[in-house]
């Protein structure tokens, strides 16, 4: 049977305020088991959450974090440092709580659906979605592309992060990862068994259906935010091989090449300019 969209947010509250946002050592969250923590990787993933920053306004009255979580990263707190209030909408109480430790008077807190945001039209000077719409029902999902629109204020512009379906990039690697590990007397560690793990509901497009959803109803561009994806980078990014230095020929390629590496890496991130 197939579940409804109040079970699947009901499911995804569920997940959240009980796993996803359980605080598994101070300041680092069970869903951290999505990203690559490891030193290596830390000056590339700073630099992709920065790039946020590039596409919003650095100051203003409201700034609004929609599916904000418990604002997990530093550099999540830089985007509304310029701002009077950062408000933080979640469907996760668990998840607003931990904010509300994090940002105390600096910011006000909603339970709230982003396909469905409880605020009147064009009120944030800024608004970053990171990594939400894709545990919306599939229903919802142009509606709450549409909702962030709506509450952005004249002149100004929202940056989405979300995931796509599949990358032509990452399905290369992924291709030469398989082929590598089943050569004989080469082993390598498995590095992603963790991601195997059971977690929410999930779904994701491409940039294609993007597109077709959006176009003619919104003023937006396809940018990237990161190409690679966390299994691959944890197989292909090691010390032995160079990957400081990949990672930052990467970053620099992304840099050039916004439009090409948004729409066929991993995860892009979605510019609305109202």
């Amino acid at each position: 049977m197939t579940p409804t969209d109040a079970e699947i947010k009901r499911q995804v509250r569920t997940f959240y305020n009980r796993v996803g946002w359980k605080e598994i050592s101070e300041g680092l969250y069970q869903n951290a088991r999505y990203e690559d923590l490891r030193p290596i990787a830390q000056e590339y993933i700073h630099r992709c959450h920065q790039r946020v920053q590039r596409y919003i306004a650095p100051r203003g009255r409201f700034f609004l974090d929609a599916g904000s979580g418990p604002i997990q990263y530093p550099e999540y707190l830089e985007y509304s440092h310029g701002y009077e209030k950062r408000v933080c909408a979640d469907i996760s109480h668990t998840a607003l709580i931990a904010a509300r430790q994090r940002i105390g008077d600096h910011g006000l807190f909603a339970v709230s659906d982003v396909s469905r945001l409880p605020f009147a039209p064009e009120v944030f000077d800024g608004v970053v979605s990171l990594h939400t719409i894709h545990h919306l029902p599939e229903e919802d999902h142009v509606s709450a592309y549409l909702e962030l629109a709506r509450v952005l204020a004249l002149g100004r512009r929202a940056a989405v992060v979300n995931g796509w379906d599949r990358s032509p990039l990452m399905d290369r690697l992924d291709t030469l990862k398989g082929w590598m590990k089943t050569r004989k007397g080469v082993a390598f560690k498995e590095m992603d068994a963790e991601e195997k793990e059971a977690g929410t509901h999930v779904v994701k497009h491409d940039a294609r259906w993007l597109r077709q959803a959006l176009d003619g109803r919104l003023n937006y561009r396809i940018r990237v935010w990161r190409t690679m994806s966390t299994n691959v980078m944890r197989f292909f990014i090691r010390p032995e091989w160079g990957g400081r230095y990949w990672l930052r020929l990467l970053f620099w390629l992304e840099d050039r090449f916004p439009r090409f590496f948004g729409e066929r890496g991993l995860y892009p991130l979605v510019v609305i300019q109202k």
